[in-house]
């Protein structure tokens, strides 16, 4: 137990020393057929592939790196300016087969473990709401975990992400390339300039993810950019 939440220790030999505070967590789906193909690797030397902790779909915690080692699970990525967030995050394998083997919604049980951890995390290091993030938003170019079906309101109601703005919507007008400069200001990586647009509507419009850049698009971004950004409790 630790505070309340019980895991299972699963202990993954891949990981190294942090070189930053922790500011940062980093959600992922596991992409494998089954729980257990997605520990193996966790914990394969060969893989070289870690988290700190795996959700599977009926709410065991499995614990595999401590949080005071840098686990390696973002890969190559980048947010609000780190490029090594590995060392800034404590990441998060949450158990689905992912795009390639029959994506599906994630089930209440597993929601119900994966807040609380969260919450938790998000609390001891004072971590902002803008900096609970997807794979997807640190590597826009390269991965689309945890998905357009990942219910980032159940966190945002919690205000332990940011929520889909939904009040006080204002177009701001900008070109093609003010909205790139404004998705690069909010955080992502813009050097593939449409996959930071069809992240964003991943994580915040996941009804349509079509890379293109659209009115809707503008408003849900000024408002993010806003300090207090509102959405539906």
């Amino acid at each position: 137990m630790h505070n309340g939440l019980a895991f299972l220790d699963a202990p993954s030999p891949n990981f190294d020393a942090r070189a930053l505070p922790v500011t940062m967590i980093v959600l992922h789906y596991t992409g494998m057929e089954s729980a257990a193909a997605a520990l193996d690797r966790l914990r394969d030397p060969a893989a070289k592939v870690s988290a700190h902790y795996l959700v599977d779909e009926d709410g065991t915690i499995h614990r595999l790196v401590p949080e005071e080692k840098r686990a390696w699970h973002a890969g190559r990525s980048h947010w609000r300016g780190i490029k090594d967030v590995n060392s800034a995050s404590v990441g998060i394998e949450i158990v689905n087969p992912g795009h390639e083997h029959g994506y599906r919604p994630f089930p209440a049980g597993q929601m119900g473990a994966l807040i609380p951890l969260v919450a938790e995390i998000k609390a001891r290091y004072g971590i902002t709401r803008g900096n609970v993030v997807g794979h997807s938003d640190v590597a826009p170019a390269r991965k689309q975990d945890p998905g357009e079906l990942f219910n980032w309101h159940a966190l945002a109601r919690l205000r332990l992400a940011l929520p889909r703005p939904t009040k006080n919507l204002m177009d701001p007008g900008w070109p093609d390339a003010g909205f790139i400069m404004a998705l690069e200001r909010f955080g992502y990586d813009v050097t593939d300039e449409q996959a930071a647009v069809v992240a964003f509507q991943r994580r915040f419009r996941p009804e349509m993810i079509d890379g293109e850049i659209d009115m809707e698009c503008r408003c849900l971004l000024l408002a993010l950019l806003l300090p207090k950004p509102q959405g539906d409790e």
